[in-house]
């Protein structure tokens, strides 16, 4: 069979065992039609160097709709007052979820039709952007699947996070959830997200981040929830505009697939985007992040932060890009990679680049790989302390840095970051017993 035939065979099979909504009919059939214009990627593709995309292109019909009531469980995100929106085999569910009357904060189910609003000028408008250079199939094909999802419109400074919490019911399907925000100019939204389901998780969001508006994005990956996960974010940002991106993703156990891509643009002067990671995974678990950041306008800054832990045959990587286009003087981007390697056969690939066309810039990149620090274990060690508290002492310190790019204010920063600070030990303590 060839290339052209197979990705007609993954959307066709997908399109036929699935139901098909009836919103959003323009922007579904051009991203079918995008989907199989580009392809689904293969090993040999640039971006795919270092992850073998097959496992994504085995055909999965969406999930079927939820049938018995799942149990929520506990946020993940500790102590952290948030405002939970459910989703159940990628479909909002509004009995599990809570009521949303906040000023400022507009929140529309995609499956209740976009027709002649905002969202249908913009679902989609990102991501088809984001198709070059770099070709993002996986996005338009979500596109084309997704069942519901949500428009959230912003115009004020929303006082809680918005918490998307994904679950599933069913196996050996596929769950396609898609997201499109738009802040207005001096907005500021916080989003938390946790869990996925089927047998593999497609996630898009397109957010649109309007002059001196602020979107954090915090988001925990550590649920048993899909074997597949790829994700995407598109981000454009205004002029004194921020972005704040965190995610940690703990694998433990278990042999996953995991493949976040980012996908920026900086085009209003003096914006500022920070994407971070901290990245755990055993077993023969396979974690990928790649992003893109795109600098077009004066005196931005960005920053990705990425910690990776990797023990056994784990395997992780990073591909990170900046490119500065022509004009986009006193850019400053900062890009930094490190991993430490827990077992011998465990591998991190990493992939900097810069690309610059202005003269006046600072960007840097810098990468490490290797075992713990051998002078602070025998510190430890000499004192009495066992090897496993010792490896988990040291790789909590390890992932700290990441975990310190969270910077909301107040009492919710330090609420976040001590939640994460918990599931790392609990996945450094899943290691051990």
């Amino acid at each position: 069979m060839n290339i052209m035939n197979d990705q007609k065979m993954i959307l066709a099979q997908a399109l036929l065992d699935g139901d098909t909504p009836s919103w959003g009919q323009p922007q579904r059939q051009a991203a079918r039609e995008r989907f199989l214009k580009l392809g689904a990627p293969m090993r040999r593709d640039e971006y795919w160097r270092y992850t073998d995309p097959s496992k994504f292109n085995q055909p999965l019909a969406p999930i079927e709709a939820a049938v018995v009531d799942p149990e929520v469980g506990d946020s993940g995100f500790g102590e952290t007052e948030a405002l939970t929106l459910v989703f159940v085999n990628g479909r909002l569910r509004s009995d599990l979820s809570d009521a949303i009357d906040i000023p400022g904060l507009e929140v529309t189910r995609l499956a209740d039709g976009i027709e002649g609003s905002w969202a249908a000028e913009k679902l989609g408008a990102l991501e088809v952007a984001g198709q070059e250079p770099v070709a993002r199939p996986y996005a338009a094909l979500n596109a084309a699947l997704a069942v519901d999802g949500l428009a959230i419109r912003v115009t004020g400074d929303v006082p809680k996070p918005i918490h998307f919490r994904y679950l599933a019911e069913g196996a050996d399907r596929a769950v396609y959830v898609r997201h499109v925000i738009d802040l207005a100019p001096e907005a500021a939204l916080t989003v938390l997200e946790s869990g996925a389901g089927g047998e593999r998780f497609n996630a898009v969001i397109e957010v649109d981040i309007g002059d001196k508006a602020t979107f954090r994005r915090k988001r925990l990956q550590n649920e048993a929830g899909a074997d597949q996960v790829i994700t995407h974010l598109f981000a454009r940002l205004g002029e004194e505009s921020a972005l704040r991106s965190f995610t940690l993703t703990g694998v433990a156990g278990a042999s996953k697939l995991v493949r976040n891509e980012a996908m920026i643009w900086l085009e209003g002067d003096e914006g500022s985007a920070h994407i971070a990671g901290g990245v755990m995974g055993d077993a023969k678990a396979h974690l990928d992040n790649t992003v893109f950041i795109v600098h077009d306008a004066l005196n931005c800054e960005s920053r990705q932060v990425f910690k990776n832990v990797l023990a056994d045959e784990a395997r992780g990587v990073f591909q990170g890009k900046i490119l500065v286009k022509e004009g986009a003087q006193k850019t400053d981007g900062y890009q930094i990679s490190q991993s430490v390697l827990l077992g011998e056969r465990a591998e991190f690939d990493v992939k900097p680049e810069l690309e610059i066309y202005a003269d006046d810039v600072a960007c840097s990149h810098g990468s490490t790989s290797g075992a713990l620090d051998e002078t602070a274990m025998f510190y430890l060690r000499s004192r009495g302390v066992s090897q496993d508290v010792a490896e988990r002492l040291l790789v909590e310190a390890f992932i700290e840095e990441a975990i310190q790019e969270i910077d909301e204010e107040g009492p919710q920063a330090e609420a976040l970051r001590e939640a994460m600070r918990g599931h790392v030990a609990a996945w450094m303590s899943d290691r051990t017993t």
